[in-house]
C-alpha cells in the first residue's frame, strides 16, 4: 500500500521539526546537573505532559486499540490503578526524593542498605530500559512494514538515530519539551481518528455503542478472584504494583520530580501526568471498540488477513491509512512515532543519568570535572541509544516481541520495588536481610518467568508456575519484602 505524497510530507516535516527543536537546546551552556535536571526550573505542566508521554508508548498506541478490538476493556483496569499509585507517590515518594536532592533514584537504597543495593537496582534499571527501548522501536516498525513494505531494520535505525540526536544533545530539557509536544500531537491525532470513525457509521455515532454492547465489548473482565486468568482483580493488582514501581523507583519518573521548581509543582506535575493517562487510555480502548463496530458495519473494507486474531494490532494502522482523509493519515502516523520517540528519549536520558551518578562518579572518577561529566553523559546517551537499536534489531523474527518484553522486564525489574518498599516501610531492615530477600525474590521471579518454558515436557513439569505471568512483579516484590521483614525481626531478637 502506497502512502500519498501529502501524508509523507506531513510525516517527514514532523520528524524533522521534532529533531531540530530538540537539538536547539544544545546551544545552551549547561552543567551536568542542568543537563540531567534542567536546573530545577521547568514548568509543572510540561513535566506533567512528559510523565504522561512516558506512560504512553507506541506499544500503548497500537496495542490498546488492538486489545479492545479483539476482546474487551479488561486492559483498561490497569489505568484504574494509576490514581491509587499516584496518591501514594505525591504523599510519600515525591517528598522523599525532593528531600534527598540526588539526581539518582537509587541513592536512597544506598543510604539504607549500602552500595550493593544501589548497584543492583541501577544495573537492573539499565537492562530494563534496553529491553523496553528495543521492544518499542521494533513494535513501532511492524505495522509500518506490514502496511507500506518499509524495511523493519531501516525504520528502527532511522527512528533510533533521530531520538539519539536530540536526546543526547539537548538533555532533559529537550526530552521534556519534545515529550510535551508529542503528547499533544498523539492526543489530537487519536481524537481526530475517533471522530472520523464515529461519523462514518452508516446510522450515526450511536451505532458504535449498539454493535459493541451486543458483543460485550465494554466488559472490564470477570470479577472472580481468579489469579490464573486475566480477571479484573488480577489486572488491578498488577497495575498497582507496576505503577508503584514507576512512581517509586523508576529513574524516568523520579528525575522529573527534581526538575520541578518546588515540591508543590512536582506534585502537580505528577497528578497531571498520571491522571491524564486514564482518559487517554480510555480513548485508545474506545478507538479499538469503535473500529470493531465500524468493520462490523463495513466488513468488506477489512482485508481477510486482518480478520485473524493475531493481526488485531494491525487493524488500527490499517484504518489510519485506508479510512482517513489525505493529510490526516500523515498526522496519525506522526502520532504513532511520537508515542514511541517520547518514551525512548526519556529512557536514553535517564539511563545516561544513572550511568554518570551511580557508576562513573561513584567508582570511576569521584571528582569528575564538569567537562568530564558532560562527556560521560553524551557518550552514555549515545551508547544506550545505539545498544537499544541493536536490541530492537535482535527482536526481528521473535514470535511475540510483546511477550518477550514482558518476560524481560519482569526478570530485570521485578525485584527493585520489593527492595525499595522494604527500605521505605521497614526502617530497621538490615542490609543482610535485604540481600537475602532479594536473592529469594530473584528465584521466585525466575521460576515464574521461565518455569513454563524450562520445565515443560520434563519430570518436573508439575512444579511450573500456574499463576498469570503478569503477577511476576507482584510475587517477586512480596517475596523480597516479606523475607526481608521476617529476617529483620529474627536478627533483632538474636541481639
Amino acid at each position: 500500500m502506497d502512502l500519498p505524497i501529502i501524508d509523507l510530507i506531513v510525516f517527514f516535516v514532523y520528524m524533522a521539526a521534532i529533531v531540530l527543536f530538540g537539538i536547539s537546546f544544545s546551544f545552551k551552556k549547561r552543567t551536568a546537573l542542568e543537563y540531567t535536571t534542567g536546573g530545577g526550573r521547568l514548568p509543572s505542566w510540561a513535566i506533567g505532559m512528559s510523565i504522561f508521554a512516558t506512560f504512553v508508548s507506541s506499544i500503548s498506541f497500537l496495542a490498546l486499540p488492538g486489545n479492545a478490538y479483539l476482546s474487551n476493556w479488561n486492559g483498561f483496569v490497569f489505568s484504574l490503578s494509576i490514581p491509587f499509585a499516584a496518591w501514594i507517590a505525591v504523599n510519600y515518594f515525591v517528598p522523599l526524593y525532593r528531600r534527598l536532592q540526588s539526581e539518582s533514584a537509587y541513592f536512597y537504597l544506598e543510604t539504607r542498605f549500602g552500595s550493593w543495593a544501589r548497584v543492583y537496582a541501577s544495573i537492573c534499571y539499565l537492562l530494563t530500559q534496553l529491553a523496553r527501548m528495543g521492544a518499542i522501536m521494533y513494535l513501532l516498525a511492524l505495522p509500518m512494514n506490514a502496511l507500506f513494505g518499509w524495511s523493519i531494520p531501516l525504520i528502527i535505525i532511522c527512528t533510533g538515530v533521530s531520538v539519539i540526536i536530540y536526546a543526547m544533545l539537548g538533555g532533559i530539557e529537550a526530552v521534556i519539551w519534545t515529550d510535551a509536544i508529542q503528547g499533544i500531537v498523539l492526543i489530537g491525532g487519536a481524537l481526530l481518528c475517533l471522530i472520523v470513525i464515529l461519523f462514518s457509521m452508516p446510522n450515526g455515532p450511536g451505532e458504535v455503542f449498539t454493535i459493541a454492547a451486543e458483543s460485550d465489548k465494554f466488559s472490564l473482565g470477570s470479577f472472580q478472584f481468579n489469579f490464573v486468568e486475566s480477571t479484573f482483580w488480577m489486572i488491578l493488582i498488577y497495575g498497582l504494583f507496576i505503577n508503584l514501581q514507576n512512581f517509586g523507583i523508576d529513574q524516568s519518573y523520579i528525575q522529573r520530580y527534581i526538575t520541578a521548581k518546588t515540591e508543590k509543582e512536582a506534585v502537580q506535575s505528577t497528578w497531571l501526568g498520571s491522571l491524564l493517562y486514564v482518559p487517554v487510555s480510555l480513548l485508545f480502548f474506545f478507538i479499538g471498540t469503535a473500529l470493531f463496530s465500524y468493520y462490523q458495519a463495513f466488513p468488506e473494507l477489512l482485508p481477510s488477513d486482518l480478520q485473524l486474531a493475531e493481526n488485531a494490532d494491525k487493524v488500527f494502522p490499517y484504518f489510519i491509512v485506508s479510512g482517513l482523509p489525505k493529510g490526516v493519515t500523515g498526522i496519525l502516523i506522526a502520532s504513532i512515532f511520537a508515542a514511541g520517540m517520547s518514551t525512548v528519549s526519556t529512557s536514553i536520558n535517564s539511563s545516561a543519568t544513572v550511568f554518570l551518578s551511580d557508576h562513573y562518579k561513584k567508582y570511576i572518577h569521584k571528582n569528575a570535572t564538569e567537562k568530564q561529566s558532560m562527556r560521560v553523559l553524551f557518550m552514555s546517551s549515545f551508547f544506550m541509544g545505539g545498544a537499544s537499536i541493536l536490541v530492537a534489531l535482535a527482536f526481528n523474527g521473535v514470535t511475540s516481541a510483546l511477550d518477550a518484553w514482558w518476560a524481560l522486564s519482569s526478570i530485570f525489574s521485578g525485584g527493585i520495588l520489593g527492595l525499595f518498599l522494604l527500605a521505605f516501610i521497614v526502617k530497621k531492615a538490615s542490609s543482610k536481610a535485604a540481600a537475602i530477600g532479594v536473592l529469594c525474590g530473584v528465584v521466585v521471579i525466575g521460576w515464574m518467568s521461565l518455569s513454563a518454558v524450562v520445565l515443560k515436557g520434563t519430570s518436573l513439569e508439575g512444579f511450573q508456575n500456574t499463576l498469570h505471568t503478569n503477577l511476576t512483579i507482584v510475587m517477586g516484590t512480596l517475596t523480597i519484602f516479606i523475607v526481608g521483614f521476617i529476617l529483620t525481626s529474627l536478627f533483632q531478637k538474636k541481639k
